[in-house]
């Protein structure tokens, strides 16, 4: 089954200064709560382009790593990134990021399309532990971006 996350936060500084945050990869380990112990393995030391693969090992589970491999695969420069997992934890996982300017400032947009592995199994760990531990992730990475750029 396919699941669904959507979540929207004004951001309140320039479209340039949040793309460029956005488009850092290596940022993603202050946006990421740490314990996950995100760590990015490879493709972090370039500006995000399209066809670019990050790698990274991630813990969802307490003790258990996992390799994650993921493609920008499509992106505009200022406007929206999509990364898609090539190799990791879901069966699949398609995230857009969109920006767009709004008159306080910039309203980020992200759309996760992903489903579990392992069928009935899979839907099961979704509703008691996937779906609430993707929640938590926005929530923390919402909070950060506060701290960062400021805003409610």
């Amino acid at each position: 089954m396919i699941h669904y996350l959507h979540r929207e936060q004004v951001i309140p500084a320039p479209l340039g200064h949040v793309w460029d945050y956005f488009a850092t990869p290596s940022n993603l380990n202050v946006i990421t709560p740490p314990d996950m112990k995100f760590e990015i393995i490879a493709g972090e030391d370039a500006r995000m382009y399209a066809g670019q693969m990050i790698e990274y090992r991630v813990e969802f589970v307490r003790g258990l790593r996992s390799l994650w491999l993921t493609e920008i695969a499509h992106m505009k420069a200022g406007e929206f990134f999509v990364d898609e997992q090539r190799v990791g934890p879901y069966r699949f996982w398609y995230h857009e990021h969109h920006f767009k300017p709004v008159s306080n400032g910039v309203k980020m947009t992200d759309k996760v399309t992903y489903a579990a592995p392992f069928g009935p199994l899979g839907e099961l760990a979704t509703l008691l532990w996937i779906r609430p531990r993707l929640e938590g992730i926005f929530d923390f990475r919402h909070q950060k971006i506060v701290e960062l750029f400021g805003g409610a």
